[in-house]
């Protein structure tokens, strides 16, 4: 690219001040132009960190960028990523989408009539080593069932546990997002959550049904005295066991490589991606499925 992105960041949380804020200043292609969140003290401090400026509403955020990384709850997201959108502004979105179907479809709409560029904040899938994962999984073949076991004390701590739309929608909204596309990505569509019980420690427990006739399981909770958290994917069939782990630190580097491929969307004028807010729309509608089924 000739120039880089003028980027801006709307929220200024743990999230926003490990990975987006520092992926932004320092990558090639993009530059952090200006931080928006709802404690202008927080935003303040977040910005002087990374030279940047300090925006005192939206809109104002909104006129100095091309593209805007959110770091704010799933509501918030939904409700400002349209309105970003159709202010013509290419779109980094976080994980889940939205709150619910119905908001995940609004915002989708507005993309697609606005043109714009989008990915999600999807960690895992931007990882070198995910993607020789599911690369040799699709050279392979036979795979028949598989699972998800994703176990931490997250909101048990001081950096996510005064976060409340996590302690709200709980692990199945923060990390089951990642848990259906990986093995969605690994086994094929997932068409149906087939069931969903929520119990203590906000333990979830999910099966689900795939296109191509597979079927997987899913565990998640982000209450459980875990000590490190345990992230384990893992496939099975007519060739064996192949499991997939999770890295300590790997956000930044995954973050990296989204920005890479953010830019060179932009830059080449595609708004298509397997990760763009098409993707987000999926996994809200089995999202979506799976609290209902749980009562939730």
């Amino acid at each position: 690219m000739d120039e880089q992105l003028r980027v801006g960041l709307v929220g200024a949380g743990p999230w926003a001040r490990n990975v987006h804020a520092p992926g932004l200043a320092d990558h090639p292609g993009t530059t952090l132009s200006t931080v928006w969140a709802r404690r202008p003290e927080a935003a303040t401090e977040l910005a002087e960190a990374h030279c940047a400026s300090v925006s005192a509403t939206v809109d104002e955020l909104l006129d100095q960028v091309d593209a805007v990384a959110f770091a704010v709850p799933p509501a918030v997201q939904a409700e400002l990523g349209v309105q970003a959108a159709k202010a013509g502004k290419h779109l980094i979105l976080e994980k889940p989408v939205a709150p619910d179907l119905a908001a995940a479809e609004q915002l989708a709409g507005a993309v697609a009539e606005a043109g714009v560029a989008t990915l999600m904040m999807l960690t895992l899938r931007y990882a070198t080593e995910t993607q020789d994962w599911l690369t040799d999984l699709a050279a392979t073949g036979g795979w028949t069932g598989g699972g998800v076991k994703w176990l931490s004390g997250a909101l048990l701590g001081d950096t996510y546990g005064g976060s409340p739309w996590r302690h709200d929608g709980g692990a199945l909204a923060d990390i089951g997002p990642h848990a259906l596309d990986l093995l969605d990505a690994a086994l094929g569509p997932i068409t149906d959550v087939l069931a969903a019980h929520r119990g203590a420690d906000d333990l979830w427990h999910l099966i689900v049904a795939h296109e191509s006739g597979a079927s997987a399981t899913i565990t998640l909770s982000l209450k459980l005295a875990v000590q490190p958290t345990i992230v384990e994917v893992s496939v099975y069939g007519e060739h064996g066991y192949r499991a997939l782990g999770r890295k300590p630190g790997a956000a930044n580097a995954s973050y990296t490589a989204l920005l890479d491929d953010f830019a060179a969307m932009i830059a080449s004028g595609v708004t298509a991606h397997p990760l763009d807010v098409r993707r987000g729309v999926h996994l809200q509608r089995l999202l979506d499925q799976a609290r209902e089924l749980a009562g939730h």
